[in-house]
């Protein structure tokens, strides 16, 4: 018999069970129920969890998150966890993530389909076993050198932190970009989960882990100012983070790039990235609906 239920403490090892069958479409799913538990006081990472569930084992899930992101992980009966998820959390809906297939049937059954949006992808899902990292020849002759940032440098990466949301994810420039861009560099650089590389004493790019488990990383929010592209340093700094991880015990690596990014489809492939095949669903939209 089939039950929809939403996830308390206590479920979290049904839940895993069921991420881990869907690893690598499923990392904020499973980053963010480890780094707050699976309760929802509207704070960063927290997030209401519906899931359906047959013979005491989860079959689909969708959780609706503090930033009014609905991610999905719902092969079977997307329709039923996705609007109960919205119908529990009552928040709105700023954006969808998961398998791409999924995201498009959760705008439709949502209602969403004719919502202008800032950025509607089907990207490329990479993956990266790290004993197979190949390491560029600057970083490892240390012509350039991949750190976690100083404190002082975050008034520049907030800079860059908003243009890479104007190319990358379509953001507009308002008042409330670089705010919401320094409280997300904060609290990376207070799990130190960003990089910058360094090339002449200044930082030249920057990379981040937007989801994080212990055996695996998922990279997010590569950048390299314009004026400096072409040189190898997404490579580089992309490398760099992946060595410290590979130290602290992670085993693998993905990402996911839009198709039409030829240049980061190059550079992720230089390291050792391959397609893994699948294609991860991203919208954001243009306006906040409930």
């Amino acid at each position: 018999m089939l039950t929809l239920r939403t996830l308390q403490p206590g479920d979290e090892e049904l839940l895993e069970s069921f991420l881990l069958q869907h690893t690598d479409t499923s990392m904020f799913l499973r980053s963010n129920w480890r780094e707050v538990g699976l309760i929802d006081r509207g704070a960063r990472f927290q997030g209401t969890y519906i899931a359906a569930i047959a013979d005491e084992t989860i079959i689909a899930v969708a959780a609706h998150y503090w930033n009014g992101m609905v991610i999905v992980q719902a092969p079977v009966y997307l329709a039923e966890v996705v609007q109960a998820v919205v119908a529990q959390s009552q928040r709105t809906i700023s954006g969808i993530a998961g398998p791409a297939a999924q995201v498009a049937a959760t705008k439709a059954a949502l209602g969403l389909i004719d919502r202008p949006t800032q950025i509607d992808e089907s990207e490329i899902l990479f993956s990266l076993e790290l004993r197979d990292l190949q390491i560029p020849s600057d970083l490892a002759l240390g012509k350039v050198q991949c750190r976690l940032p100083n404190l002082e440098e975050l008034d520049l990466l907030i800079e860059w932190s908003a243009a890479y949301n104007i190319e990358a994810l379509g953001e507009t420039e308002t008042p409330d970009l670089r705010p919401a861009c320094r409280r997300l560099l904060e609290a990376y650089q207070a799990n130190a989960k960003h990089w910058v590389l360094i090339a002449g004493n200044i930082p030249v790019a920057y990379s981040a882990f937007n989801a994080y488990l212990p055996d695996i990383v998922q990279i997010g929010g590569v950048w390299t100012p314009p004026l400096l592209r072409g040189k190898g340093y997404a490579k580089s700094v992309v490398a760099g983070s992946l060595l410290a991880a590979q130290a602290q015990g992670v085993k693998r690596a993905i990402l996911f790039t839009q198709s039409k990014n030829q240049a980061a489809q190059a550079a992720y492939r230089g390291i050792g990235f391959r397609p893994t095949g699948e294609e991860f669903g991203l919208v954001i939209f243009n306006d906040i609906t409930t």
